[in-house]
């Protein structure tokens, strides 16, 4: 088979490889050619020169061009693929920072919260463009495949806007399947059988079933609260499981962002997080460890280029969505995955037009999606707050209202359980002016912003969070990376 599939962001160079080598474990993509493009030409320069030795040391004949011309990259591709990140860390720090001196503690702000929204502000409007492209100079009925936060965001506005066959991935579904099956005590996560169902990052395991025995919610709680790890770095988790009566996909940290009951108070914050890993709810603990991530790749960069040379083994492909989905969709194997589409029946207590995350099978008839899924009423109570947020936060975006932006953010959970409407509308439009540069559709509004803030009367206070852990140097990753390193 010799098909083009472009890769948008593909400085981002650790998931791009991933992505690469995962696509090039199906025997039938070996003719494949991967155009890259990114803003960054450095980032592009790295990443193409690893994928370059990856070809060269594996003898196949697959072409790898990049260049930082989007159209050109996209011209004939009948699979494009995104994992930017709008405004890079600069933007992302503000998305952290700014909210922090109005009481909003996050953990990794890319989805709803205050973070979040900004965040979908930022790439929507670029997402759009992206979709023009595709309609414009991609292959007749090519398929965009959305890796990038704020996932449902992205996705309704390619969807409903860009008029373009897309769909969003993510891998937490994965990620807390391989958390039951070790608690449970399976030799593998092939033993769990499960139906997990709800919207990005909040999606829930309704179904579970071990070797086909179904697990119930006392089992489950039992064995997360004997596991030696999982009960202290998840406990706000294993709240809501005993009080929902299931389990979240989502890390301690990421879920405690999407409810208005765990971080509304910096004493609360520190009850029910663990500060071993960035993921279980340090404050900024994802800009905290992206930075870190970015500064050593740029040191690590050498070694990263040495370990190309190492043969693809198709034992080691990834549980990323993306290969499996080509695969099956160009050779007809069938696959099953859990996918972020609209909601067209698929969970019958969503509404229609949200952008929903559930099961679905793929074969060379496009993507399936299982119908009929009706969620506990906590769990859809819990999706349709956020649902009602993204679906404002779209439309501001596409419009450019900063007035129905205020009032998404507003009614994002945690933001309405810290701050008063004054506080929301003074921090929307602090955050509107310091982004600017990456906010076009806001261009008349901003002048209009920035007085308000000259006359602002909201106190606000300059603090790091309930939680924040410093950003570690090169030298202090190499030490803990040597300490975690196994005997031997």
């Amino acid at each position: 088979m010799s098909f083009k599939i472009a890769i948008i962001g593909a400085g981002s160079v650790g998931f791009t490889k991933k992505l690469f080598t995962d696509i090039l474990c199906v025997p039938e993509f070996r003719d494949v050619e991967f155009a890259l493009t990114d803003i960054s030409e450095h980032n592009l320069g790295m990443i193409r020169a690893i994928l370059e030795r990856i070809v060269e040391a594996n003898n196949l004949p697959t072409r790898v061009t990049a260049t930082t011309d989007r159209r050109r990259a996209l011209e004939g591709a009948r699979y494009v693929i995104s994992c930017v990140r709008v405004g890079g860390l600069d933007a992302y720090a503000d998305d952290i920072r700014i909210p922090l001196k109005y009481g909003v503690d996050q953990c990794v702000g890319d989805t709803i919260c205050a973070g979040g929204i900004l965040y979908g502000q930022r790439n929507i409007p670029v997402i759009l463009d992206f979709c023009k492209d595709i309609r414009e100079v991609a292959a007749p009925g090519a398929r965009f495949l959305n890796y990038a936060n704020p996932m449902a965001m992205n996705t309704w506005a390619a969807i409903e806007y860009g008029k373009v066959d897309t769909v969003g991935l993510c891998h937490g579904v994965q990620h807390g399947a391989a958390q039951i099956a070790e608690v449970l005590g399976a030799s593998s996560v092939k033993e769990l059988d499960y139906i997990c169902s709800g919207i990005n990052h909040q999606t829930w395991f309704v179904d579970l079933r071990l070797n086909g025995r179904r697990i119930g919610k006392e089992e489950l709680i039992t064995a997360f609260e004997a596991h030696p790890v999982y009960a202290k770095q998840e406990k706000l988790r294993i709240d809501v499981l005993k009080r929902f009566g299931v389990y979240s996909t989502e890390s301690n940290g990421h879920l405690s962002e999407y409810l208005p009951w765990y971080r509304k108070r910096p004493e609360e914050i520190t009850r029910w997080i663990d500060l071993s890993d960035w993921i279980h709810g340090e404050t900024g603990g994802y800009l905290r460890h992206t930075t870190e991530t970015r500064n050593w790749f740029e040191t690590d960069f050498p070694r990263a280029l040495e370990q190309a040379r190492r043969p693809i083994d198709p034992a080691r492909r990834s549980n990323e969505h993306a290969s499996h989905i080509l695969e099956a969709l160009e050779t007809g194997r069938v696959y099953r995955g859990h996918f972020n589409l609209r909601n067209t029946g698929v969970i019958t207590n969503l509404p229609a037009d949200a952008i929903i995350e559930s099961p679905g099978f793929v074969d060379r008839f496009g993507i399936n999606m299982v119908s009929g899924i009706t969620l506990p009423e906590a769990c859809a109570a819990t999706c349709t707050a956020s649902i009602n947020v993204q679906r404002m936060s779209v439309h501001a975006a596409v419009t450019g209202d900063i007035d129905l932006l205020k009032l998404a953010v507003l009614h994002d959970p945690l933001v309405g359980a810290v701050a008063t409407p004054e506080e929301v509308w003074q921090m929307v439009d602090e955050m509107v002016v310091a982004q600017a540069r990456w906010l076009p559709q806001y261009a008349e509004a901003i002048p209009a912003a920035q007085e308000r803030l000259s006359r602002a009367t909201v106190k606000t206070r300059e603090w790091d969070g309930a939680a924040r852990q410093p950003v570690r140097s090169i030298e202090e990753m190499r030490r803990d990376k040597g300490a975690a390193a196994p005997a031997g």
